[in-house]
C-alpha cells in the first residue's frame, strides 16, 4: 500500500512540474506579443470587463432587444457571473495566495497595473465564461457573440502578466460550473415539488 501511495504522489508532483513548466513557457510566450492592433484590442476588452462593466451591458441589450429569450438569458448570465466571481475571487483566491507570473518575464510595463490578490483562478476568466455559458442555451446568438469578448478577456490576462495559463483554464472551469449550477439547479428544485 505504501509504495502504492508513493508512486501516486510521484506522478502528482511529475504533472504539477509539467504544469509549472508549461505555465512559464507560455506566459514567456504570450506576453511577449507585440502587435499593437491586437494589444489595443485586448486592453480595451479587458477594461471593458473590469467590474464586470462588459457583461451587465450585454444584459440589459438583451433585456432590452430579447424580448422573453432576452430576459431569461441576461438572468442566467448575471447570476452564473455573480456566483463565478463569489467563489473565484471570495473563496479560491483567500485559500490559494499563488503569486503572479515574475515581473521579468512580461516584456511590457502593463506588468505594473496589475493587482496583488493571488492569481489562482483568474476571476475575469471565470465571469466571463460563466456569464457567456449561462446565456448561450436561452440565447445561442447572443453566447456566440459574448464568446469573442470572453475569449478575448482570457488571453488579455495572460498577456499582461495577469495570470499563468493555468489559472485562466481554473477560471474558464469555475465559470462553466458556475453557468452548469445556475441552469440545472433550478431544474431540479422544481422536480421535487409535489
Amino acid at each position: 500500500m505504501r509504495d502504492l501511495v508513493s508512486a501516486g504522489y510521484q506522478q502528482v508532483m511529475r504533472l504539477l512540474a509539467a504544469v509549472r513548466e508549461m505555465d512559464r513557457r507560455l506566459t514567456k510566450r504570450v506576453a511577449s506579443w507585440r502587435e499593437p492592433a491586437l494589444h489595443r484590442t485586448l486592453s480595451a476588452v479587458e477594461e471593458a470587463a473590469e467590474g464586470s462593466k462588459l457583461w451587465c451591458g450585454a444584459a440589459v441589450v438583451m433585456v432590452w432587444i430579447g424580448g422573453r429569450d432576452g430576459r431569461k438569458a441576461a438572468v442566467a448570465g448575471l447570476t452564473a457571473l455573480a456566483l463565478a466571481q463569489l467563489v473565484s475571487n471570495g473563496v479560491c483566491k483567500q485559500v490559494s495566495g499563488r503569486s503572479r507570473p515574475p515581473k521579468e518575464w512580461i516584456p511590457h510595463d502593463e506588468v505594473e497595473d496589475r493587482p496583488d490578490s493571488s492569481s489562482f483562478p483568474s476571476g475575469h476568466t471565470a465571469a466571463a465564461v460563466a456569464f457567456t455559458a449561462a446565456v448561450a442555451p436561452s440565447w445561442p446568438a447572443a453566447g456566440t457573440v459574448c464568446a469573442v469578448p470572453a475569449a478575448l478577456v482570457a488571453v488579455e490576462r495572460v498577456q499582461s502578466g495577469a495570470h499563468y495559463p493555468s489559472d485562466v483554464a481554473a477560471g474558464a472551469a469555475l465559470g462553466l460550473v458556475s453557468a452548469w449550477l445556475v441552469r440545472r439547479l433550478p431544474q431540479q428544485a422544481l422536480r421535487r415539488l409535489p
